[in-house]
């Protein structure tokens, strides 16, 4: 399996996160759904840092496509987590958002993500090109001086 890479030059946005008390599975320890879920709030964030919501850009909703997530380190009730986003400048339909899930506490990473959003006619349901206000607004995000 190879090793997935978070792209630090391509990071927009950090949203620290507190493991809550529901977030635990019966192994003690941060559960794989409650991690989606985290990335998704962390993604959501992101997204609105932007001006935007999941749900409407420029009259589309977006669906995830594809999910990718590698496990690093436990992570523990507690545990604040600073989920870190970065967002390659998008082309066509498919649009790749990483994530990387670091203890604050320890600067461990705990977990490395990759969803692939596409954005969907209203009408049609199909999916469409990357609306050109996002694509714009990732571009000036990292532009210098933007963080």
């Amino acid at each position: 399996m190879q090793r997935l890479a978070f792209p630090e030059a391509e990071c927009i946005h950090r949203q620290p996160l507190t493991v809550r008390l529901g977030d635990i599975n019966y192994g003690r320890h941060l559960g794989h759904d409650a991690l989606v879920t985290l990335l998704h709030e962390a993604r959501a964030r992101a997204i609105a840092a932007l001006g935007f919501s999941e749900s409407d850009v420029a009259g589309s909703p977006s669906v995830v496509a594809e999910l990718t997530v590698q496990y690093r380190a436990e992570a523990h009730w507690g545990d604040v987590l600073v989920a870190e986003t970065a967002m390659p400048t998008p082309t066509g339909k498919g649009m790749p958002v990483y994530q990387r899930l670091v203890r604050e506490a320890d600067a461990r990473t705990v977990a490395v993500a990759c969803v692939t959003l596409l954005w969907l006619d209203p009408d049609t349901h199909r999916p469409i090109a990357v609306p050109p206000v996002l694509v714009q607004a990732v571009q000036r995000s990292r532009a210098p001086g933007s963080d």
